[in-house]
């Protein structure tokens, strides 16, 4: 149902020119499913680190806007440096990789070297309690040289 969901918004999205503004209670029952999941698929799948802003405002005439992220390519990559942080765990950094390569910001190729420089077996010698960081910062440092190409 959660793929249903986020399709269901992408297609607003796309519809809407990049904005899409839903009462939670009507699209649920729309897609017959309960509120709480379109909660969780508009906070697990429609997060800044993906591309996106949400804004909620609750109450009798409350809604959810959902506004996707149009920038140039270097503004896409600064966006994403400025939404890392001082952590960055193995799950996240995937997901952001895997939205930089459907909106075109990277090619399959620079992913798979991405995603191999951030995944768990680059860490293994990195005690536990540092490997976020620093895979923070190694994504940072990959992420601002991409602004050179």
């Amino acid at each position: 149902m959660s793929d249903l969901v986020a399709q269901y918004i992408k297609d607003i999205l796309e519809q809407q020119d990049g904005e899409a503004e839903i009462k939670r209670n009507e699209l649920a029952t729309t897609l017959g499913c309960v509120p709480s999941q379109i909660n969780y698929v508009i906070t697990s799948r429609f997060t800044p680190e993906q591309g996106y802003i949400v804004e909620s405002r609750r109450g009798g005439g409350g809604y959810i806007r959902i506004t996707r992220i149009n920038t140039t390519r270097g503004g896409a990559i600064m966006h994403i440096v400025n939404s890392i942080g001082n952590a960055l765990d193995k799950a996240t950094a995937e997901i952001m990789l895997d939205n930089m390569l459907t909106r075109g910001i990277i090619d399959r190729r620079t992913a798979r070297l991405m995603a191999a420089a951030l995944g768990e077996r680059a860490y293994l010698s990195v005690p536990q309690q540092y490997r976020d960081a620093i895979r923070a910062t190694v994504f940072k440092n990959m992420l601002l040289t991409l602004l050179d190409t």
